[in-house]
């Protein structure tokens, strides 16, 4: 199903909204009297931003040296207070253009980390809230029932965590700044370390990062948040290359999220980790299969791109890349195979079968027109009167054209089934079988 895109007055009200809170957090973040200094490890330059205290000299994290980077330090302190413009904007991309915002708590939770530091020391928010941001970022409205959540997903990698030589607040407190019941949850390997905190009324903050080495549970701590986190396999690539979005939330919060294509390919990965009629496994695969059909008409170039990152990972990410587009609605499946140059016998259990229905012949079309079945869905199938004609010797009125089909009726659908698994998809609702598809897939 095609979603509705959000006009073009408010894709460029969102765009603004993000360069004006990008620069407020910028200008919140290094507030104090102090200068730019910069750092060159690994032959990569970092800024950090040095200011005078009462105990000293301190330093706070800035980030990677990148040309946004570098004209928001020239402008520093130059950017006007434009805080109730922003609230403005939110108002509008919410109540008129319909685009999704958090539950309060969650918008209150994701505000205080904000200010805490989480997303300037390159932390990303991830699962269903860092999706909410996802319509105003491609200018559309995705499904809303794929948006309600009462978590809030932080992920970090541990190697930057300890790089940074910056930190916030311990993340407990800097919750309970928000809301004085939340508690840290004891881990269940280490309980002396918690990865999960959660307030009286359910709602949760789970602290993630990249699985390292053999698969233990064991939290990784990260010294820059205060706190640990639980390691995830796939988690690397989801966060790698992470973008600039605003959770429609008060005046609007800068964050880090997922580029929309690594969480699409990451949800049809560990939806297939989940058991079957798991409520999160069927989430995964609606927002997975929401981006992807947006994305395959919008950035295929770049789709391409992450997926065949993912695909040359190994043998089990493929396989559940397979598994997942086994998942997903046959049209969405059959863009994506479009976009990726793979032919659909990489879905396992894929299939064309049939069942001997009625076949018509389509005299104004040209076709002998009948049914086959894949994935428990009818497929309309057909064969053109030109692949009669040159490859079964048969020709005549309409009526003989029908009758040669009927004749060999066993090998053309053989031939369609081949060409349904193993030839390139094409964007057509009909699968038909042509007079060169015969020539390639017949045995010499």
């Amino acid at each position: 199903m095609k979603t509705p895109d959000i006009s073009l007055t408010m894709q460029t009200a969102y765009a603004d909204l993000l360069d004006r809170c990008a620069n407020a957090a910028f200008e919140e973040a290094f507030a104090e009297d102090g200068t730019f200094v910069s750092k060159i490890v690994s032959g990569r330059t970092y800024w950090y931003f040095q200011a005078k205290t009462p105990s000293g000299r301190e330093q706070k994290y800035v980030g990677p040296e990148t040309p946004e980077l570098l004209e928001r330090i020239a402008h520093h302190r130059q950017a006007r207070d434009d805080e109730k413009d922003r609230r403005s904007i939110v108002s509008a991309l919410v109540r008129s253009a319909y685009l999704p915002a958090p539950q309060r708590m969650i918008g209150n939770i994701i505000a205080a980390l904000a200010r805490a530091g989480v997303f300037r020391l390159r932390s990303v928010m991830v699962g269903t809230s860092a999706y909410q941001t996802y319509s105003a970022m491609l200018g559309t409205r995705l499904p809303r029932a794929s948006m309600q959540t009462g978590d809030v997903d932080i992920a970090q990698y541990t190697t930057v965590s300890v790089a940074i030589e910056d930190t916030t607040p311990p993340m407990l407190d800097v919750l309970r700044a928000i809301d004085p019941s939340f508690r840290a949850i004891p881990d269940i390997v280490d309980g002396r370390r918690s990865t999960n905190y959660v307030n009286d009324s359910g709602v949760g903050v789970d602290f993630l990062t990249p699985n390292q080495g053999a698969a233990t549970g064991k939290p990784q701590r990260l010294p820059a948040l205060g706190t640990d986190g639980f390691p995830l396999r796939f988690l690397d690539f989801l966060i790698h290359e992470p973008e600039s979005a605003v959770v429609l939330h008060g005046n609007g919060i800068y964050v880090h999220v997922p580029s929309p294509h690594r969480f699409a390919l990451h949800k049809l990965i560990i939806a297939q980790r989940r058991k079957a009629g798991d409520a999160k496994k069927i989430k995964d695969i609606i927002q997975a299969e929401a981006l992807l059909q947006l994305l395959t008409q919008r950035q295929p170039g770049e789709l391409k791109r992450v997926w065949d990152e993912a695909w040359n990972r190994g043998k089990t990410w493929r396989n559940l890349l397979c598994e997942g587009l086994g998942a997903i609605d046959a049209k969405v499946r059959d863009m994506i195979l479009e976009v990726i140059e793979k032919r659909r016998a990489i879905v396992p259990r894929l299939d064309l079968r049939f069942d001997a229905p009625p076949a018509r012949y389509d005299a104004m079309r040209g076709i002998v027109v009948f049914e086959g079945l894949s994935a428990g869905k009818r497929i309309s199938c057909a064969v053109s009167r030109e692949a009669i004609d040159d490859h079964f010797a048969e020709r005549g009125h309409t009526r003989k054209y029908l009758e040669c089909f009927m004749k060999h009726r066993e090998e053309i659908e053989g031939l369609l089934r081949r060409k349904f698994l193993n030839l390139p998809v094409e964007a057509s609702d009909l699968l038909l079988l042509k007079s060169r598809d015969i020539e390639i897939l017949r045995p010499a």
